[in-house]
């Protein structure tokens, strides 16, 4: 059973941690697999189950992300402004 499935009484009390999104992210990869697997066999019909989940699991994550401050640096971003590199043979452009 999905880790997104918590009781009414606990809703919003859940703790996010960076555990837990992995659990998600991990149980996405395993439903992904699982849908891809039912897929590939025919039995479209059978993973719709599992289509439902890990949209569930989706938008929480989303819904997560949303709601978090945006605490992640925008490091080397390329642009296509910027200069080219020298030719590999260590000559520049003439």
């Amino acid at each position: 059973m999905s880790i997104v499935f918590v009781p009414k009484k606990l809703r919003g009390k859940a703790k996010i941690n960076q555990e837990t999104i992995q659990r998600l992210l991990d149980e996405n990869d395993q439903l992904i697999r699982c849908i891809s697997e039912y897929m590939q066999k025919g039995r479209a019909g059978e993973c719709v189950q599992y289509q439902q989940i890990l949209h569930r699991n989706i938008v929480y994550l989303a819904t997560i992300a949303d709601a978090s401050p945006d605490t992640t640096p925008s490091s080397s971003s390329s642009t296509s402004s910027e200069t080219p590199a020298p030719a590999a043979d260590g000559h520049g452009m003439t």
